[in-house]
C-alpha cells in the first residue's frame, strides 16, 4: 500500500484531463491530474512519503548534534536540498570517475549552501552577515550564481542551524533555494531604481515570496521550478530560458503590465520559452503565477527524472492548450490578449556607471567569473556604506550592484571595488565570462571551470585587449563543467560543456563547443540556441587558444562592424569555427 500524500493534492478536474493529452502515452507520465499520485520513482516516494520541508526539524534537533554520519541517508541525498544543501564533492576525485562511482563515494562531509536572494536584492546589513558567516564557517568562500543567489562552501551540519539563525535574523534564508520546488524568483537588478523603468516589478515579487515560498502545497513538484520578472526594457532576468516569467511592456489598450511566458529551459535538453499571448496586470501576476506553478505541479511529468520539466509538458500540449488549461482550470477569470513586449534595450548586465531616476548612480561591477570570498563580500558592504549607499543588488549574470551613489562620490567608489576585485569597468572578457562551480566543488562536474575561465579572462585580455574597439560588444564566454548547463552554454556566443575530451588520441578533461547562442538584447532581436561544430573539442587549459582564434577569424570575416559574433557563427563555414 503506497503511503498517504503529505502534500495537498488537487482532485482530478472535472473534464475529461486524459483527452487534453497530445497522445496516449505507453506507460504513465506519472501526471497526478491524470495518473493519481501513485509514485514511480524513488524521487517521488521519498517526496511522497515525507514534505521535504519537514527535514529541517530533523537537521536542527539530531543531525546538528548528531555530525554527518548521523543523517538519513534520504534526508541527505534528497530534502536536505529542500534547505539549500548539497553535499559538496571530496577532494581529488578526477572528472573520469565522475560517472562511475555513487554519491556516497564522490561526495565530502561538507556542504554547499546556497542563500535565497528573490530579486537579487540585498542590504548592506545582509551582505555583512553573509560575509561573516563565509569567514567564520565557509572558508572564506562565496560565489556570485547566475540565479541571483550567494553560494557557500565548507559547511559543516553542526554549524547549519547557527547560519539560519544569522541570515533570518536580517531576513535572509535558505528555504527552497534547491530541490522539487520553487527556486529563487529572479527579477530585474535595478527595480524601482532605474531612470528608464516601464514598472518596479518588486511588490509583485515579494507577493510571490510571501505568500507561496514555504507554502507546503507546492513543496512537492515535479522537478525545480524557476521564475523570472523584470520591469526593465533591457529584459535583464533571462526570461527565455525560465519555466515562468513575466515581462513588462505598455499595453496600448490596457495600460502597463506584463508579457507571460512559460516552459523555457536549458539542461541536456534545451528549449526556449514560449509566450501565450496573454497580457498580465500587475494585481494578477501572483495570481497567475500560483496557477502556472500548480500546473506544473498536477499535469507535470514525474515518471522519468529527466522529463520532468514543464518544457517537456509545453512541448506535448502547446501554447494554446496550455494557455485553455490555465484560463478554464485555474484562473478565476480569463486574460486579455496581449502583443509581445518590445525588443529588449540596452544591456542586462548593467556593468558600468548608470543615473537613477533619484540623480543619484548606481555602479555595476563585475568579479571573476562571479568568484568572491567572504573578506570581499564584508569590504564590499563596508565600501558601499562609507558611500553613503545601504543597498547591494545581484544579478543573473554573476555580476553585483552598488546603488544610491552620489555623483562626486562615484570614482572613489570604483576605485574601491577594484581593489577588492570587482571591476566597474571591466574588459569585454571579463565583463561577458561567466562559468558554474565546476570539479572544485560539484560532484556532477566532469572540469575545472572557475580557475580555468579566469585565466583564459587574463590570457585573452593580454592577446586581444587592443582588439577591443574593433570587436566593440561583448562576446560571451560560458564554462560549464559538466552538461548540465548551469553556466548556460547553449545561450552564449562560446559556450563551452564540460566533458572529458580525446585530443591527439589521449582522453584528457576538456569541453564541447557550442557557438552563436543568445538571449534576446539590444544587439540581437530574438533569443537562439548556439550550433555544435563536429568533432570540435577544446582541452581544459585551451580555452584563451580557441577563443582568440575564433575571434580573430570572426573579426576577418564578419560582413560588417555591424554584423555579431553569433550571426557570423550560425552562417560560417564549419572549418571556420575549429
Amino acid at each position: 500500500m503506497s503511503p498517504e500524500p503529505t502534500t495537498a493534492v488537487p482532485a482530478a478536474p472535472v473534464r475529461g484531463a486524459r483527452t487534453r493529452t497530445a497522445r496516449v502515452p505507453t506507460k504513465p507520465h506519472g501526471q497526478w491530474a491524470v495518473d493519481g499520485t501513485e509514485p514511480l520513482n524513488g524521487n517521488e516516494e521519498f517526496k511522497l512519503a515525507d514534505n521535504g520541508l519537514n527535514v529541517r526539524e530533523r537537521i536542527e534537533g539530531e543531525y546538528a548534534q548528531g555530525g554527518f554520519a548521523s543523517i538519513d541517508p534520504t534526508d541527505l541525498h534528497g530534502r536536505f536540498r529542500w534547505w539549500g544543501l548539497y553535499t559538496q564533492r571530496k577532494p581529488g576525485i578526477d572528472g573520469g570517475r565522475t560517472a562511475t562511482l555513487t554519491p556516497e563515494e564522490l561526495e565530502d562531509e561538507y556542504f554547499m549552501l546556497r542563500v535565497r536572494i528573490d530579486g537579487g536584492q540585498l542590504t548592506t546589513e545582509q551582505l555583512r552577515v553573509i560575509g561573516g558567516i563565509s569567514t567564520e564557517f565557509a572558508r572564506d568562500t562565496a560565489d556570485f550564481t547566475d540565479r541571483q543567489n550567494i553560494q557557500l562552501h565548507w559547511i559543516r551540519i553542526e554549524d547549519v542551524p547557527e547560519v539560519w539563525r544569522r541570515l533570518e535574523d536580517v531576513d535572509l534564508s535558505t528555504t527552497e533555494a534547491c530541490g522539487d520546488v520553487p527556486r529563487v524568483i529572479l527579477g530585474s537588478p535595478v527595480a524601482g531604481i532605474a531612470a528608464d523603468e516601464i514598472i518596479d516589478p518588486t511588490p509583485q515579487i515579494r507577493e510571490i515570496v510571501d505568500r507561496f515560498i514555504g507554502d507546503e502545497t507546492l513543496a512537492n513538484l515535479p522537478r525545480k521550478y524557476k521564475t523570472a520578472i523584470t520591469g526593465h526594457p533591457s529584459q535583464d532576468v533571462v526570461h527565455e530560458i525560465n519555466d515562468c516569467a513575466f515581462v513588462a511592456y505598455e499595453h496600448p489598450e490596457l495600460g502597463i503590465g506584463y508579457d507571460l511566458w512559460v516552459g523555457g529551459a536549458l539542461s541536456t535538453v534545451p528549449r526556449l520559452g514560449e509566450r501565450l499571448g496573454a497580457f498580465v496586470a500587475p494585481e494578477r501576476v501572483a495570481e497567475v503565477w500560483h496557477a502556472v506553478t500548480r500546473i506544473f505541479r498536477d499535469y507535470g511529468y514525474r515518471r522519468l527524472r529527466n522529463k520532468a520539466r514543464l518544457k517537456f509538458l509545453l512541448a506535448d500540449w502547446g501554447v494554446e492548450r496550455f494557455r485553455e488549461v490555465l484560463e478554464t482550470e485555474y484562473l478565476d477569470s480569463p486574460l486579455p490578449d496581449g502583443p509581445a513586449a518590445p525588443k529588449p534595450v540596452g544591456r542586462g548586465d548593467h556593468v558600468g556607471v548608470h543615473r537613477q531616476k533619484d540623480g543619484l548612480f548606481y555602479v555595476g561591477a563585475a568579479p571573476a567569473v562571479g568568484r568572491v570570498s567572504g573578506t570581499a563580500l564584508t569590504a564590499l558592504a563596508d565600501l558601499a556604506e562609507e558611500h553613503g549607499s545601504s543597498r547591494i543588488r545581484t544579478t543573473p549574470y554573476q555580476k553585483v550592484l552598488v546603488l544610491d551613489v552620489a555623483e562626486d562620490r562615484v570614482e572613489s567608489l570604483i576605485a574601491g571595488l577594484s581593489a577588492i576585485g570587482l571591476e566597474a569597468r571591466p574588459s569585454l572578457f571579463r565583463r561577458a565570462t561567466i562559468a558554474c562551480t565546476g570539479i572544485e566543488f560539484c560532484k556532477l562536474a566532469i572540469v575545472e571551470t572557475k580557475v580555468n575561465a579566469a585565466q583564459a579572462i587574463e590570457q585573452l585580455e593580454e592577446r586581444l585587449g587592443a582588439l577591443e574597439p574593433e570587436i566593440g560588444r561583448p562576446i560571451t564566454l560560458h564554462v560549464n563543467g559538466c552538461p548540465n548547463s548551469c553556466a548556460r552554454i547553449q545561450t552564449a556566443d562560446i559556450g563551452l560543456k564540460g566533458q572529458l575530451v580525446t585530443i591527439d588520441g589521449e582522453q584528457v578533461p576538456g569541453y564541447q563547443v557550442h557557438l552563436g547562442g543568445g538571449l534576446a538584447n539590444a544587439d540581437r532581436e530574438e533569443a537562439g540556441l548556439g550550433r555544435t561544430v563536429r568533432g570540435l573539442k577544446v582541452p581544459a587549459d585551451g580555452i584563451a587558444d580557441y577563443a582568440e582564434r575564433v575571434i580573430r577569424r570572426y573579426l576577418a570575416d564578419r560582413a560588417d562592424a555591424d554584423e555579431t559574433f553569433a550571426t557570423w557563427a550560425h552562417r560560417a563555414d564549419e572549418e571556420a569555427l575549429v
